[in-house]
């Protein structure tokens, strides 16, 4: 039986379309909630966890990497998505270090290395999880009123620096994902990658050392 057609040209859904419309929507509600939580919670324990060592610019590094390792280790005994936590990791970390006065950029640097690093280690979509990763750390810096030009370039910095420890093929993943998904990237890319890719592969175009990526 065809399904009724409205007057904008469109057709109406039956009980099973409406069924799985309400479904994702509700999925997605969901989702918003937890990845809501996530920010508060990570926010919170970096924040706390720096107030109480008292030294917070020799404790940042140690306190972003022990947050990191936490979540990807939280991902992989739930079975949960990575991608869904990695955004709200780095989001929540930038967010706790600058309510504490804290070198925000640092922080982003940290938090991105450490979530690509990371995401290498347990075979996971590093280029994915850079861009996840960089843009949760400059929605930080939108929200707290911060560098969100210096933010950008410290997470790319991070994630490129983290890839390139991985090998040549993950840097230009990384950088391939990060020019098209984060605005001003190309520019960063170009400062960055001439320190980073050490040992150029020589199937790399050439595009890609000293030059802006296209």
């Amino acid at each position: 039986m065809a399904h009724e057609t409205t007057s904008n040209g469109g057709s109406t859904i039956g009980a099973a379309g409406t069924a799985v419309k309400d479904g994702i929507v509700g999925s997605l509600k969901g989702l918003n909630e937890i990845e809501a939580e996530i920010v508060s919670l990570v926010r919170n324990t970096v924040s706390n966890a720096l107030r109480a060592t008292g030294s917070i610019a020799t404790e940042g590094l140690t306190v972003t990497k022990d947050v990191v390792q936490g979540a990807l280790q939280a991902t992989e005994e739930v079975g949960a998505g990575l991608m869904l936590s990695v955004k709200s990791v780095a989001k929540g970390v930038v967010m706790g270090v600058g309510d504490v006065g804290g070198d925000i950029l640092s922080g982003a640097e940290q938090v991105a290395k450490g979530i690509v690093t990371g995401a290498g280690a347990i075979g996971a979509d590093v280029a994915v999880a850079a861009s996840r990763a960089v843009h949760g750390a400059i929605e930080a810096a939108q929200e707290i009123g911060g560098d969100v030009g210096g933010v950008t370039k410290a997470a790319v910095t991070g994630a490129v620096e983290a890839a390139g420890t991985i090998g040549n093929s993950a840097v230009r993943a990384v950088r391939d994902v990060l020019v098209g998904a984060v605005s001003g990237v190309k520019d960063v890319m170009s400062s960055v990658l001439p320190r980073t890719s050490s040992s150029p592969d020589p199937s790399q175009p050439e595009t890609t050392k000293g030059r802006k990526a296209s």
